[in-house]
């Protein structure tokens, strides 16, 4: 939990640091890869979770620009990754402007239940490595190597000593 927007900010700025790497390694064929036939695309998950942080924000109390035309997922996967870098930032300095250590400890209701802005806070982070967790599934399946986000991928781990284990 956080006990200071300092915490959060260490942590939003650590995870946004992940999210980019994966982001930056999408290739623009890539982001038409699908979770099943009827289901969403590796690029309209990143353009979610991408687009969705000023909306989260806002529905939170906090003043921020939110992304037009979210309907529409772009085909170049340089823009996403560009978009997110500017809006991860921009809600850092939106939140270190507008919230206080004091707020994180105060409630409002989210997600149909009370919660305090620290763990309100905590779960944009979630949602965000939630969907990164999926394209990191979803770019094994349109044949990229994900880069590591918490250790390295299985390829790297030769350079670490480390075996794959049998299959």
């Amino acid at each position: 939990m956080y006990n200071t927007i300092s915490d959060f900010i260490k942590e939003w700025n650590n995870e946004a640091m992940l999210t980019q790497k994966v982001l930056d390694s999408l290739t623009d064929d890539s982001l038409k890869q699908q979770v099943y036939p009827e289901g969403r695309t590796l690029g309209r998950i990143a353009w979610h979770f991408t687009t969705n942080i000023p909306d989260y924000l806002t529905e939170f109390g906090l003043s921020i620009d939110r992304i037009e035309s979210t309907a529409s997922v772009p085909s170049s996967a340089q823009e996403i990754a560009i978009t997110f870098k500017n809006v991860s930032s921009h809600a850092a300095k939106i939140i270190e402007q507008q919230w206080t250590d004091e707020f994180l400890e105060r409630t409002q209701e989210a997600f149909g239940r009370t919660q305090s802005n620290a763990t309100i806070l905590m779960g944009l982070i979630k949602h965000i490595v939630h969907h990164r967790g999926q394209i990191t599934i979803l770019m094994r399946q349109a044949g990229l190597k994900p880069p590591g986000v918490y250790g390295p991928p299985k390829e790297d781990w030769v350079h670490l000593g480390v075996e794959n284990p049998p299959l």
